[in-house]
């Protein structure tokens, strides 16, 4: 299962940077492509879809309950879930779709700043994405399933495959010249593909099969009683990323709201990175918690937490240290606040977004409804600080409130870490963090001194600013900080391939 987790983690990076390759070049050539407003459509209609389309934490509790059972050997157990979860997903299902049709009926109501063209364009693209939406909705627990069977490598090549094949077949049809349909269609394409993919690996891969014919009242409350939970943490994560942007409109003008759309999109890409191996590790912390080896959770989190720290400081550090540089080259001179605004909002992930190990843990040891309370304080808090202070600064301002409330749920989660769970987080910031906190504090020096030698703007100048860093981080922390096991685990990829 070790191979499992390592080539799965490297297959989410190659799809991460396929999608930051997407965002930074294939994106602005398809806006040229359909036109600005062909693409407003686009992104509306997905946009109203997904304020319907939520699976309340069913996802998770589908990967949390399957890897349990399977960690206790009960595959008919894990079968007889499955049952009873789709069942749920079934009658989900049915009342997405009835308020959907409904939304569709009253499109011209809704959005009477569209063109009569425009109206009708809308209607088809969103007619296109609804209907794939409520087909693939029952789908959504075949990731949970292939994940609790540790089939880590498929999931991820599944993932992999989906994002070739959209952009594939999408520039195909821009450079075919055809527009807004056909790249609605070829979502729909993509994804069907996809899912068959998924169904092939679970039927080939895994003894799962579904028992449509169980029923228990005590599965269908703990499945419940878990989901609830995960959907309100879920709920108030939303709440931070959607309604900053509307206290901003209230109190602000379209420039800070633009500000911080960039930042939150810069922020995004740091968190999509860190992310990469979450749900990788759930089925063997489980396994852990199952067999009473709570002991072992703490060295498992001070080894994936020291990769973590290793490649998100590399993000954050490198952006520090030429951000500024790449803003303005991206965006330009005008949004040059959005460095500030978006090293406040990454900041207190640098901690969190290395505690993978321990956001796991929680789910095991089902202690989801304190950290849903967790979430919901963040959210309160975020939203007590940031009207006043967007109010007084501006988009700094709610860059702050959003780094002060990021900074309390760390805290208050680190604690949940400890006491609840029993994690040692003393010893992990211990063996982790502070061993290498002080050698990123150098890179960092360093390389933000660049500047002052390297102060031109270009792209040309940039590459090389970000290439130095690059250089500098990776000989100094590999050197310096990383073990012989961390050094292997980096290197053996490369080694073996070079070895063919």
């Amino acid at each position: 299962m070790v191979n499992q987790i390592k080539y799965g983690a490297v297959i989410s990076y190659a799809a991460l940077f396929i999608n930051i390759l997407i965002g930074l070049v294939y994106t602005p050539w398809m806006i040229n492509s359909i036109g600005k407003a062909d693409y407003g459509l686009y992104t509306l209609a997905f946009s109203v879809i997904q304020i319907f389309v939520f699976d309340f934490g069913l996802s998770q509790a589908v990967t949390r309950f399957v890897a349990k059972y399977l960690a206790e050997g009960r595959q008919d157990k894990a079968n007889q879930l499955i049952g009873v979860t789709y069942k749920l997903y079934l009658v989900a299902d049915v009342v997405i779709f009835t308020l959907l049709v409904g939304v569709f009926f009253f499109i011209p109501d809704i959005y009477k700043g569209l063109t009569p063209e425009e109206l009708h364009k809308f209607k088809v693209v969103y007619a296109v994405a609804a209907i794939f939406s409520v087909f693939s909705f029952p789908f959504i627990p075949l990731n949970g399933i292939i994940s609790a069977n540790e089939k880590f490598i498929q999931l991820k090549f599944c993932d992999l495959v989906h994002k070739i094949i959209t952009v594939v077949l999408m520039t195909g049809c821009l450079l075919l010249g055809y527009g807004l349909y056909a790249l609605v269609i070829v979502n729909a394409i993509s994804g069907i593909a996809t899912i068959l993919l998924k169904l092939i690996v679970v039927r080939r891969k895994t003894q799962m099969r579904i028992e449509w014919h169980f029923w228990d009242k005590d599965m269908l409350k703990a499945i419940l009683g878990f989901s609830v939970w995960v959907t309100v943490a879920a709920l108030a994560q939303r709440c931070v990323l959607n309604i900053c942007p509307s206290i901003l409109g209230m109190v602000s003008d379209s420039q800070n709201i633009a500000i911080f759309g960039i930042a939150m999109t810069i922020e995004g890409y740091v968190y999509t990175f860190a992310s990469a191996i979450n749900g990788l590790f759930l089925p063997k912390v489980t396994r852990m918690v199952a067999n009473n080896q709570n002991d072992d959770i703490l060295p498992l989190m001070i080894k994936v937490g020291r990769i973590q720290f290793y490649i998100i400081g590399m993000i954050f550090l490198g952006f520090i240290c030429v951000g500024q540089n790449f803003i303005n080259v991206w965006v330009g001179g005008d949004f040059s606040d959005v460095y500030l605004c978006a090293i406040l909002m990454i900041a207190p992930s640098f901690i969190s977004l290395a505690q993978e190990i321990g956001a796991t843990t929680v789910i095991v040891q089902n202690k989801v409804k304190k950290s849903a309370k967790i979430s919901v304080i963040k959210a309160v808090l975020n939203l007590g600080l940031g009207y006043p202070l967007a109010k007084v600064m501006g988009v700094q301002g709610m860059a702050i409130s959003i780094f002060i409330s990021y900074a309390v749920s760390t805290v208050l989660f680190n604690r949940l870490y400890h006491y609840n769970l029993g994690i040692n987080i003393p010893s992990f910031f211990k063996e982790s963090l502070f061993k290498m906190g002080g050698f990123m504090l150098i890179v960092c020096a360093l390389c933000y001194s660049m500047n002052i030698v390297l102060n031109n703007s270009g792209w040309i100048h940039f590459i090389i600013k970000f290439m130095i860093f690059i250089l500098v981080y990776n000989v100094i922390m590999f050197a310096m900080c990383l073990n012989r096991d961390e050094k292997n685990l980096l290197t053996s990829p490369f080694k073996k391939y070079i070895s063919r």
